[in-house]
């Protein structure tokens, strides 16, 4: 059967450092409709090579400046380079990553130099359709000509990034770049497949199976979600409560007066399917609002303005300085003009 073919596929060993030739979801989609459709998202385009990166093969020369710093990236073959000169000096490195989904936002760019991994000073950015200064360094002055081309990583930062951005990117605290998939695909929030898939192919009777997420509590799934999107604790330890805390969705939403712990109508999957595109459609959230505030939560009060659009007033998208980019507020209020942000 194809399946077993598939699956047969993945379970041999792949050669170090290279990329499986069936994409990891394939096996899943022979069981699991849900992953025909989420490789596509943004969520699974989160991370994506070089050689595959959609904006960098289209566009094949793009340029910004800087003050007195010229930036290039150029594409040469299924390869990308990343300059930067002053008019005296100029710093060149590969692009080995591209992190973050176009279609979304826009995407950073992963350097190597020396060994040593650098975020790129500039980012691609979807609604100018092409290059600016990456969030937060709109305020830094480079030392140097590698400062300027970008900011080095540190080993914790690696971790986290490529944790988040990518599948199967660690073991323990060992970046393992040469295992990873790029996205998040179905192993990096149900765990590993590889028990799971042998059992199929072997038709075991007791299979090993995957992480239910389907009971979370709102709570719960806060946490689970905010393992990349940031939780209300993460965000509280590091102190900087400001706008740009508006992108950490969990952390926002766990502010709302409406937020309930135990309430799965006020978590993340009660909203969202992780498997598809976010969908950007407002009116069609309001049946999830109506679930309380048409009287089916107690103490929930029905809108005495509106029985629909509710998002739109309730949540609002706000520029965040720097991104080219509105984000909706996932802190649900009554919101009041000229009011200051609420942080």
């Amino acid at each position: 059967m194809k399946w077993r073919s598939i699956l047969a596929c993945l379970l041999m060993p792949a050669p170090a450092a290279a990329h499986p030739v069936v994409h990891p979801a394939a096996a899943c989609a022979t069981c699991h409709v849900q992953a025909l459709s989420q490789p596509a998202t943004s969520m699974g385009k989160a991370l994506e090579t070089v050689q595959e990166c959609a904006v960098l093969s289209s566009h094949p020369l793009l340029l910004f400046k800087d003050g007195s710093y010229s930036y290039r990236i150029e594409r040469k073959g299924s390869q990308s380079i990343y300059s930067v000169t002053n008019g005296d000096q100029t710093v060149t490195m590969p692009i080995r990553w591209a992190m973050g989904a176009s279609s979304a936002i826009g995407q950073t760019y992963i350097l190597e130099k020396d060994g040593q991994l650098y975020e790129s000073r500039v980012s691609y950015f979807r609604k100018l359709n092409g290059l600016g200064l990456t969030m937060g360094a709109q305020d830094t002055v480079p030392n140097n000509m590698t400062d300027a081309a970008g900011r080095l990583m540190g080993p914790d930062e690696r971790l986290q990034c490529f944790g988040c951005h990518a599948t199967n990117a660690a073991e323990g605290r060992q970046l393992t770049l040469e295992k990873l998939s790029p996205g998040v695909q179905c192993e990096h929030c149900h765990g590993p497949t590889q028990k799971h898939l042998a059992g199929m192919v072997e038709g075991a009777s007791n299979q090993v199976r995957m992480k239910d997420l389907t009971t979370m509590s709102a709570e719960q799934a806060s946490n689970f979600c905010g393992q990349c999107h940031r939780t209300w604790e993460e965000i509280v330890l590091i102190g900087r409560l400001d706008i740009t805390d508006l992108r950490f969705q969990p952390y926002r939403l766990a502010g709302s007066k409406c937020f309930d712990t135990d309430d799965r109508r006020v978590s993340c999957v009660a909203c969202h399917d992780p498997h598809k595109e976010v969908n950007t459609h407002s009116s069609d959230y309001d049946s999830k609002c109506q679930s309380c505030h048409a009287g089916g939560k107690p103490g929930a009060v029905a809108c005495k303005v509106a029985t629909k659009n509710c998002v739109t007033c309730h949540m609002p998208k706000i520029e965040l300085p720097g991104a080219h980019y509105k984000f909706t507020d996932h802190r649900i209020r009554i919101v009041r003009a000229h009011e200051p942000f609420p942080g």
